[in-house]
């Protein structure tokens, strides 16, 4: 049986191009930055890069991508500290070698959110919320919508796919925008309004694209031109939607009215109807004719 493309077309095409010895490993580097993800021979400037030992002999090549879906790359050469790095980032002086398609398990990290659609619940963290929207410029309905959908506020909440906190940030998330406790309600706050924020300059101000991104990843929505045809995602789109018109309307001032004063019914609505005409009398004398 064939090995997965994911791992294999990268591994094979290094070693075609390195002119790897025979050898029964072989190294490879899983680099992190901006939450997206490559592969490469030599760890990249600026990413957050792992190295990742892959056995010639297993049987089946191990998926180091993460669950992305079905995507398309290219594999890139360039020359680093003088010698031939292969990677699949787009980085300053490289060159095309070779282009390839990866099939990965779909999901990525989307879920469809911890919170259900409710009563908005003002009186969690709202001094947080307010401080963070204030400090980085976002709407504060939505970071309350975002949070109430993700962990209900909770804290303490871990999803399925291992989101943490009041934000559900992912770990890997939290780490790029140096959160140190990830279940610190302020840190969580103020690192899930950052996040939104690149989100939403990244997408153009599309709250829509930003909230999916949110959910299943920036380069999902990037890599499929809009919201990923995921069922958590599109359920987690229309929680948060809907939370957010929740809060904003509850986080709206009250509609101004005159000081002093007492509702009266509208004149206008208690007007007398018109009359209805009322049939002539039998007994009513004839109108008079003129003479001819």
């Amino acid at each position: 049986m064939p090995r997965p493309p994911a791992i294999a077309a990268l591994t094979l095409a290094l070693c075609a191009a390195l002119a790897c010895p025979p050898v029964t490993a072989r190294t490879v580097y899983r680099c992190v930055r901006n939450n997206t993800v490559s592969l490469s021979t030599a760890p990249e400037p600026g990413s957050k890069c792992e190295a990742k030992q892959i056995d010639d002999n297993a049987v089946q090549t191990p998926n180091l991508w993460g669950e992305m879906g079905v995507f398309s790359g290219t594999l890139y050469e360039r020359e680093q500290d003088g010698t031939l790095v292969y990677g699949t980032r787009n980085l300053p002086g490289s060159r095309v070698f070779l282009r390839f398609t990866v099939r990965t398990p779909p999901g990525e990290p989307a879920h469809e959110g911890l919170g259900k659609v409710g009563a908005p619940r003002l009186d969690r963290h709202a001094r947080l919320f307010k401080a963070a929207a204030k400090k980085h410029k976002v709407e504060d309905a939505w970071l309350r919508a975002i949070a109430h959908a993700e962990s209900l506020f909770d804290e303490k909440a871990v999803s399925p796919k291992g989101a943490q906190g009041v934000m559900q940030l992912m770990p890997e998330t939290a780490t790029e925008l140096g959160v140190v406790d990830p279940f610190s309600p302020a840190e969580s706050i103020d690192a899930g309004a950052r996040y939104f924020t690149a989100l939403l300059k990244r997408f153009k101000s599309d709250t829509t694209l930003a909230i999916a991104a949110y959910n299943a990843g920036p380069g999902v929505v990037a890599r499929y031109d809009g919201v990923p045809p995921y069922a958590e995602t599109k359920t987690y789109l229309e929680k948060v939607q809907a939370l957010y018109h929740a809060y904003r309307a509850a986080l709206s001032p009250p509609p101004q009215r005159p000081a002093d004063a007492v509702a009266r019914p509208d004149p206008a609505a208690a007007a007398v109807p018109p009359a209805v005409p009322q049939k002539a009398s039998q007994n009513a004398a004839p109108t008079p004719r003129k003479p001819a």
